[in-house]
């Protein structure tokens, strides 16, 4: 299967698998319930890991071993890391642990769990399951949003029925089709059916007010 990454589509290559990835409507309700998709979604993006990584590859050009080591230790991004294995986990039919790891009962006293490695890198995860979840929650389609629809209030859950039952509704697919939609995917179709929305975008209505406050200006220097 290819991959389309412009919907949020991949694939990770390990060896003689193929995991595919694929961050549709239905996908995103594996995470968990409505409030815990929000929750993968906010930790992944607040996460204290990757700064990390990065000032240390800008330092370094690479990760010491000795930080790798102090992240293990310690309890950095561990929440970020729970949510970017559950977010990899949703988005294939593979058995992701061969890639992601897995957190394991701990026999030795002292310690509530150990954790087998996978193939993948904290980081590489990290930035893996962010994509997807972008893709799959919020969207990344290049569409006009108009200035009406800004600054909408935040929500503490995501109800990826309401998506699927819209996108039945405007396209007149069935309920399976509607599900294997990614969220980018259900814009660019909307943006699609309905190009003409009337109304400004903030840049457009930014456009407009400076354009008007020009001319007054102009007419005004010329009246004094």
């Amino acid at each position: 299967m290819i991959p389309f990454k412009e919907i949020g589509e991949c694939m990770v290559s390990a060896g003689e698998v193929d995991y595919f990835f694929r961050p549709s409507l239905l996908n995103m309700t594996r995470i968990g319930s409505p409030e815990e998709i929000v929750q993968a979604l906010y930790d992944l993006h607040n996460d204290e890991v990757t700064p990390l990584l990065e000032r240390a590859v800008k330092a370094y050009g690479l990760v010491p071993e000795w930080l790798m080591q102090h992240i293990r230790r310690s309890d950095y991004g561990k929440r970020a890391l729970l949510s970017a294995m559950s977010v990899l986990e949703a988005c294939t039919d593979n058995d992701v642990t061969p890639l992601t790891g897995e957190f394991l009962p701990a026999k030795r006293k002292g310690r509530a769990f150990k954790r087998r490695y996978g193939l993948m890198g904290d980081f590489e995860m990290l930035i893996l399951a962010r994509s997807l979840i972008t893709h799959g929650v919020i969207g990344k389609a290049k569409v006009r949003q108009l200035q009406k629809h800004e600054g909408g209030s935040s929500s503490t859950e995501f109800n990826a029925f309401e998506y699927i039952s819209a996108a039945r509704n405007h396209f007149g697919v069935c309920r399976a089709e509607a599900e294997q939609l990614t969220m980018t995917e259900f814009q660019m179709m909307i943006s699609t059916k309905y190009p003409d929305q009337k109304g400004f975008t903030r840049d457009e209505y930014n456009q407009v007010a400076d354009d008007y406050l020009a001319r007054k200006a102009k007419k005004l220097a010329k009246a004094s």
